[in-house]
């Protein structure tokens, strides 16, 4: 309820402050977005904000946090989700958790997700993962974002009085929240740039796709060339296809994946990888621990999208790797 005292003095600070929370809690700080909106509620009701503006700075500032997450889900796929779930005691409860959620309610996720712990984060960055429609995902974001925020805000408001009683006895809270939030902000820095630094493999090959095909067509007996599907989406669509003759590594299970590769192939394969994210986050991750187990692991440039541009040999992913998205479209 600090707000109350910074609007007090510098109305426009209040109107900063609640879009700067709004935009963390829905980036994945968990900054206390509830207690924020109904203290906006409350000073709007006692004329030191105005509701309309305030109301306003809350939704856009979210909305543009919910933007960028659906846009970086849609070109990393599920890298991005592994990231904010790296923070999780088990990182992949939580990615598929999330996952399974969109997956039996589809976009009307998007409605109730900001009041769900857990699913708050991660909806946009699914919905962009699992291929939503832009507009779509728009929509549904805005009209549940306003729900979040009006519904807090409507209880500051029309209690205001209850909260301003008891608004001085939660000044000592309110600084403890502010210096957890500047902690969590530095710690939440340091994270990314730590996994930032881990995923720079400098000593990843890269190879071409017409490089991977020519191997192929004249094959070394002494070395048995694998094509592995890296592709970070842990589902995929019907008629969707893949490198011919490649098989698949779920990278969102790289442990008991690695331990399967090292029992079945023999140091002396030499295995090329491929996906479809941007710059090959995943794909590079899956070499580097290939190389890590005493294999020889290079990365298909561009990924499947180059190799189909080469005019080179595709088949549709076997049905018992299939599973369906939910059907945005």
């Amino acid at each position: 309820m600090e707000i109350l005292n910074i609007v007090a003095h510098h109305g426009y600070v209040g109107y900063l402050l609640i879009a700067g929370v709004m935009f963390l809690f829905c980036a994945g700080i968990p900054l206390p977005a509830a207690l924020t909106l109904v203290a906006a509620g409350t000073a709007s009701a006692t004329h030191l904000l105005n509701p309309w503006a305030a109301l306003g700075a809350a939704l856009c500032a979210a909305v543009l946090a919910d933007v960028l997450l659906f846009i970086g889900g849609r070109q990393t796929g599920w890298w991005l989700l592994n990231l904010l779930c790296s923070a999780s005691i088990s990182p992949d409860k939580c990615m598929f958790r999330s996952a399974n959620y969109f997956y039996d309610r589809g976009a009307r996720t998007l409605l109730t997700a900001k009041f769900i712990p857990g699913v708050a984060m991660m909806a946009a960055p699914v919905a962009g993962s699992l291929n939503m429609r832009p507009w779509k995902f728009l929509r549904y974001d805005v009209a549940g974002v306003a729900l979040y925020c009006g519904a807090y805000f409507a209880v500051g408001f029309a209690f205001h009085a209850i909260f301003l009683d008891i608004a001085h006895a939660l000044l000592a809270f309110g600084q403890l929240v502010a210096a957890l939030a500047v902690i969590a902000v530095i710690v939440y820095a340091v994270t990314v740039l730590i996994v930032h630094r881990k995923g720079r493999y400098n000593k990843v090959e890269w190879v071409t796709a017409e490089e991977v095909a020519r191997q192929l067509d004249s094959p070394d007996p002494e070395r048995i060339v694998v094509i592995a599907d890296v592709r970070s989406h842990g589902y995929y669509e019907d008629n969707m296809q893949r490198i011919r003759n490649s098989i698949r590594i779920e990278p969102n299970r790289l442990a008991q994946e690695m331990a399967v590769m090292t029992d079945l192939l023999a140091p002396t394969c030499e295995v090329f990888v491929y996906c479809t994210c941007a710059r090959e986050a995943t794909s590079t991750r899956v070499a580097h621990m290939l190389q890590e187990r005493g294999f020889r692991a290079r990365v298909i440039r561009g990924g499947l999208r180059a190799w189909k541009k080469a005019g080179l040999a595709t088949e549709p992913v076997p049905h018992v790797d299939l599973e369906h998205l939910p059907m945005f479209e």
